[in-house]
């Protein structure tokens, strides 16, 4: 599936559920899903910052494609993390990079987050790119 298709599957999961306190749950259940986070990852180098809660996420590259685990001490946050993966796991640098995000604004996510989620979900969305770049810049 691409990017968009996902992205799509996402906004229609999200739109049968009309209570915010669905959708909650929603994003609690996907975060619960996230895959075993092996404990050598929990350091400081995969914190991520501006975040209110401690989000930690690792990348590698394996055949040219982005791999990403992370795990949150907040299970709200657990499940935005677990939403981002689902969208840009298994992807290339320039897949994640051209990306347009749009599922964010369309599931009404930021505005129903407190601002220092909000500012959270940024700096997890930023993080995530920046492994890309990284990524690119180590292939080319």
């Amino acid at each position: 599936m691409t990017v968009n298709e996902i992205q799509n599957d996402i906004i229609e999961e999200f739109g049968v559920l009309t209570d915010w306190m669905d959708r909650y749950s929603l994003l609690i259940e996907l975060g619960n899903e996230l895959n075993d986070f092996d404990e050598t990852y929990r350091v400081e180098q995969n914190l991520i910052e501006g975040c209110q809660s401690k989000v930690w996420l690792h990348a590698w590259m394996e055949n040219g494609k982005i791999h990403y685990v992370a795990d949150s001490d907040a299970i709200i946050v657990k499940g935005i993390i677990a939403l981002l993966i689902k969208v840009l796991n298994g992807r290339t640098p320039d897949e994640i990079l051209s990306s347009d995000l749009y599922f964010i604004d369309r599931i009404g996510l930021k505005e129903h987050l407190s601002p220092t989620r909000s500012n959270g979900l940024v700096a997890m969305v930023k993080q995530m790119r920046l492994y890309a770049l990284a990524f690119k810049s180590i292939k080319n």
